[in-house]
């Protein structure tokens, strides 16, 4: 019982502390859920963050799912994703009529253009911390470029470029194992 209490409260923490949406959540989630629980390892973690950018619903919440589901079973999971989603719950629950009251205010509008500049540099820190531990060779650099480059220049779902890296994973893993 004691670590569902912990996968909510958690969960619960990193959901109030963070503006911006779930890829804002991501920095937090790797520092209270890789370094400081152990929940999951950094290769784990960069898992759960691709397969949660492919299945529906925000990726920080399918991320807590897949930590608790790891941790406890189906319960974990649960209890992962419920602590996640209660504090937004709660905190729109009460802001939804101040918003619309008060959102015509300046310094309203320009705290969060500050939060929304914060929030990228956020962002940006957890994807050089992945890109460290994910771009290893010259075949990972390709993979990383062409995405990187379809990405840019197409409007693709990111579920063809994560498949997309699979099957050059696969296939580049099975042409090693092949050679050794």
């Amino acid at each position: 019982m004691h670590i569902l209490l912990d996968l909510f409260l958690t969960c619960a923490k990193i959901g109030v502390m963070t503006f911006g949406g779930g890829m804002a959540m991501l920095p937090i989630l790797q520092r209270e859920v890789v370094e400081k629980k152990g929940w999951a390892t950094e290769d784990e973690l960069s898992d759960y963050y691709a397969i949660g950018q492919c299945t529906p619903g925000i990726i920080a919440v399918n991320t807590a799912t897949f930590i608790g589901q790891k941790q406890k079973g189906v319960i974990g999971g649960i209890a992962a994703t419920l602590g996640m989603v209660f504090p937004s719950l709660i905190i729109i629950t009460l802001l939804a009529g101040l918003i619309t009251s008060f959102s015509h205010l300046t310094w309203i509008q320009n705290a969060f253009a500050g939060i929304r500049v914060c929030v990228c540099v956020l962002i940006f820190n957890t994807v050089l911390k992945l890109a460290k531990k994910a771009i290893v060779d010259r075949k990972t650099v390709a993979i990383f470029l062409i995405i990187v480059i379809a990405s840019c220049l197409t409007d693709l779902s990111p579920v063809v470029f994560v498949l997309f890296a699979a099957v050059c994973g696969i296939v580049i893993k099975g042409l090693e194992a092949k050679k050794a």
